[in-house]
């Protein structure tokens, strides 16, 4: 039963309903039936635009329910009972199935409709995943736009022989065909890349839009929408500048930080919900957000710069401000890419509980393998920690704290060569022992990768000067080696990869480009 201060949020929430959506159960002797039930109950309570049925021909071995709109299946199905984070992919796909909340954009919708028909994909998820909404809710918003693709958002807690015979290691893991096609966080422009790829387009379905769509121009344009994106914005339409923001996603990186405690001001916070507030805060000023788009190409041959769009769409602007972040760095080896999401995963939160009792490893000693070890720790049997210098990098506290543990044990001057497996799931890592110059293999059963992050820097490769690690090179003021085009933030040379420090950092780069269309034009 849902608490008397959620339903009246979802009252407010399911005001703007204005056609009825109906929660189709199917008949299940589990003993978890009930439970499903009250939850739909309660959810159809909220608004007389919610009806719950049952579908009197089918049953159901598991909970399971889908969601229909003026009486047809709307391809949305939950197998299981969408609690923890999955409860808001209930809550937005109701809303989105009678064209309420944040729908794609028609770029995105385009691609989507242009896909093959009668796609069904499963999604494996866990209800204490982090990045499992986030993949579950743009693939309930694919199956809306697209019309014939069944999304099943499956609970691995209660299939766990499908678990078992896929090979799944980690969450969310996306099936088609019996056969695992994705695992792991994944941005939406990528998903849509990855379902094209897998399930074919129609040539000859036409956009509902020019493809070659000229977006304007712009005094400012802000590459990124990360704590320094939004910092860049903010000051620089404070400043009387019209302003556009290019981006994947609001909050970029900070949208994988678990605990935020050095956010000055403010005593502890979550990854999301900072961005959220990133997002809330640039809405309440007049800068044209454009998400889910990727920049092409940056044409510097006249005083106003010429943006490409991967989407096909352009645009121009004075001055561009680069806040592209970082993401997190690839061993890069043999059998990793092979074994993502059956042994080799990035998420201690999202995938640790999938080696209860088992062996594993994090490569790297750093502050976010340290973290990682120390949480993983009280899951699994055993963590090895692999360091490729001769001592742990990560803070002194830190350090101590892996130390005490019991079922930790550490390996410097170790370099990842190769992770074997058997062809369904990773069974050794080999390493370089650097002291020795000595080849070792250590049996284990999955393996977590934490070894920092790279700039994303490759569209400015003949732009602006880079370092041989890829930053963008600037100066005090945040400039770079290309006239009117400023940087900030993780994708710079700026020292300390912080949040607060990305937030000053963009500020900086704004107001820099103010000073220099004021003073220096």
């Amino acid at each position: 039963m849902l608490d008397s201060s959620l339903l009246e949020q979802l009252r407010s929430v399911f005001g703007a309903l204005e056609n009825t959506v109906e929660l189709v159960y199917e008949n299940s002797s589990h003993e978890d039936q009930k439970d499903l039930l009250d939850m739909l109950q309660s959810v159809a309570s909220t608004s007389d635009k919610i009806t719950l049925t049952q579908n009197a021909s089918g049953t159901s071995p598991m909970p399971q329910f889908r969601i229909d709109y003026k009486g047809k299946p709307t391809g949305i199905v939950f197998k299981g009972i969408p609690g923890g984070h999955e409860f808001t992919s209930l809550i937005l796909a109701i809303l989105n199935t009678d064209g309420k909340g944040k729908l794609l954009d028609s770029v995105i919708a385009d691609r989507v409709r242009r896909l093959n028909k009668n796609i069904t994909i499963q999604s494996y998820i866990s209800l204490t995943c982090e990045n499992c909404p986030e993949v579950v809710q743009a693939l309930n918003q694919i199956a809306l736009i697209h019309g014939s693709l069944r999304h099943e958002i499956i609970d691995g807690g209660y299939v766990q022989d499908d678990i078992k015979s896929l090979g799944i290691q980690g969450v969310p893991s996306l099936v088609a065909n019996a056969k695992m096609f994705h695992s792991g966080r994944i941005q939406l422009l990528d998903l849509v890349a990855k379902l094209e790829s897998t399930f074919g387009v129609d040539a000859n379905a036409a956009p509902s839009e020019p493809v070659n769509k000229n977006l304007g121009h712009f005094d400012v344009l802000v590459i990124g929408g990360g704590p320094a994106g939004a910092s860049a914005a903010i000051y620089t339409v404070r400043k009387g500048l019209s302003t556009a923001m290019i981006t994947e996603k609001i909050g970029g990186q900070v949208q994988e930080t678990k605990g935020i405690e050095n956010l000055i001001g403010v005593t502890y916070t979550e990854g999301p919900q900072l961005a959220a507030q990133l997002n809330q805060h640039i809405a309440s000023y007049p800068v044209k957000v454009l998400e889910n788009r990727r920049v092409k190409k940056i044409h510097t041959e006249s005083k106003v710069k010429a943006i490409e769009l991967e989407s096909g769409e352009h645009l121009t602007a004075d001055a561009i401000i680069v806040t592209t972040g970082a993401k997190w760095r690839e061993l890069g080896v043999e059998g990793e890419k092979e074994y993502l999401g059956r042994g080799v995963a990035y998420c201690p939160h999202c995938d640790g509980p999938f080696y209860k009792g088992k062996k594993v490893a994090v490569i790297g000693g750093g502050n976010s393998g340290v973290e990682a070890a120390i949480d993983l720790a009280g899951i699994v049997r055993e963590v090895v920690v692999f360091e490729y210098n001769d001592q742990l990098k990560a803070d002194k506290i830190l350090v101590d704290k892996l130390k005490s543990l019991p079922n930790v044990s550490i390996v410097t001057s170790a370099k990842t060569e190769k992770i074997i497996g058997d062809g369904n799931k990773v069974q050794q890592i080999q390493y370089l022992d650097r002291s020795l110059n000595k080849e070792e293999k250590m049996d284990l059963d999955g393996i977590f990768v934490q070894i920092g992050l790279v700039p994303n820097s490759q569209f400015l490769k003949e732009t602006v000067e880079l370092t041989k690690f890829g930053e963008i090179i600037v100066d005090e003021k945040g400039r770079t080696s290309a006239k009117g085009i400023y940087a900030a933030g993780d994708v710079t040379t700026t020292p300390y990869k912080q949040i607060v420090i990305a937030m000053g950092e963009g500020a900086k780069a704004a107001l820099a480009a103010f000073e220099d269309r004021m003073y220096h034009s």
